[in-house]
């Protein structure tokens, strides 16, 4: 076992028409089904989409990061 650690880091773009915190696990599901060692996030954006009035659809920018294997 290495005594450090390497780590790379992605951007991502999570939605949901029901919460910021939905639109983060919605990120990280996805990124988790492609992705091995997810380790940490960071939301960098909170967006939304107006209709009526009212919150339609939320969506977070989300760095990643997920540590290299072997490392």
């Amino acid at each position: 076992m290495s005594d450090h650690h390497t780590y790379k880091k992605i951007e991502l773009v999570g939605s949901s028409t029901t919460s910021i915190e939905d639109a983060i696990n919605n990120a990280l599901a996805e990124a988790s089904k492609s992705l091995q060692l997810l380790e940490w996030f960071e939301v960098t954006e909170t967006r939304g989409h107006i209709r009526n009035g009212a919150v339609a659809h939320f969506q977070v920018t989300v760095k990643v990061g997920f540590r290299i294997a072997d490392s």
